[in-house]
């Protein structure tokens, strides 16, 4: 799923969302890198474009979908290349250079990935056009949640009632042939770690006979810093607030990398229980990201 939930905007903070529950790093909040005059200069250049290329495309794509849902349905043969595009150019303006392994599912099935920052979703949807499953919490979210929306991501709410309508909807996106892309870490990490993956979350794909023929592919996002700055410089996690992270990459004057390795499919028949699959795709991205960073880097 993607980042947690966000407490309402407290004026006292600035005005900024907070996510609750945070997760809480081990060795502590990255250090508060300040922003010179250059980097001010370089916001002043690159936000306009970002909004621009943000809410330029959403138009885009709106009106074409109001074109392709009476036409196709659930299918979406045109809209998602919108979306590709303007990831793609995203991270280019924010200075972040993406690098691809191996190669994106081609069959019906979904992705499961690790979760490190806001930052991943334009890393995975510049790779393959995907539909993130997130929490029914984001969909309230001021411009966040009109963008999610519009895009075609799934919201699912934790309450049990509505468990079985939403293994429905997942079916009916699967079997519409989208690749929904799940956050199963269930929250957001400083990018040098890969915590348990919930195997609730992979309950849907053993229902209705999805098993027999959906694959599910492992991917890693695995970022590394701009020289001289905190290797966890791209992570967003705890209780740091959106804009601030948001500023502080869009006034990095060196580039930075992210990594999207996407690892060998698997045929979710070939695992007995959710919690099999659960650990085998765990230990898979855990593996990538420990190729990607540098050696000792890895946390446990």
């Amino acid at each position: 799923m993607t980042t947690t939930p966000e407490k309402p905007s407290n004026p006292e903070n600035g005005g900024s969302a907070r996510r609750e529950p945070a997760w809480v790093s081990p060795e502590g909040e990255a250090p508060a890198e300040p922003i010179g005059p250059l980097g001010w200069l370089l916001v002043a250049l690159r936000l306009p474009l970002m909004v621009v290329v943000v809410f330029g495309g959403l138009s885009v794509h709106l009106t074409l979908r109001m074109i392709e849902r009476p036409l196709c349905g659930l299918r979406r043969p045109v809209t998602p290349f919108i979306t590709q595009a303007v990831c793609v150019a995203s991270l280019w303006l924010l200075g972040l250079r993406l690098e691809q392994r191996g190669t994106p599912m081609g069959g019906r099935g979904a992705l499961v990935a690790n979760h490190a920052s806001w930052l991943d979703i334009f890393a995975v949807n510049a790779l393959q056009r995907v539909y993130f499953v997130s929490k029914s919490e984001v969909a309230g979210w001021p411009g966040i949640g009109w963008l999610a929306r519009a895009t075609g991501t799934v919201f699912i709410n934790r309450n049990a009632r509505d468990a079985r309508l939403q293994k429905e909807i997942f079916e009916a996106r699967l079997r519409a042939g989208h690749h929904l892309c799940f956050f199963p870490e269930g929250t957001s990490t400083d990018g040098a770690r890969v915590i348990a993956f919930k195997p609730t979350l992979f309950a849907a794909f053993f229902t209705h006979g999805l098993a027999e023929f959906l694959q599910l592919q492992p991917v890693t996002v695995a970022y590394c810093a701009p020289p001289g700055c905190d290797p966890r410089f791209y992570a967003w996690w705890g209780d740091l607030a959106f804009t601030t992270h948001l500023l502080r990459v869009l006034a990095c004057p060196r580039r930075g990398r992210v990594v999207v390795i996407c690892h060998e499919p698997v045929q979710v028949s070939d695992f007995p229980s959710r919690k099999e699959l659960a650990r085998h795709c765990e230990t898979v991205v855990r593996a990538g990201l420990r190729d990607v960073l540098p050696e000792g880097a890895l946390r446990e």
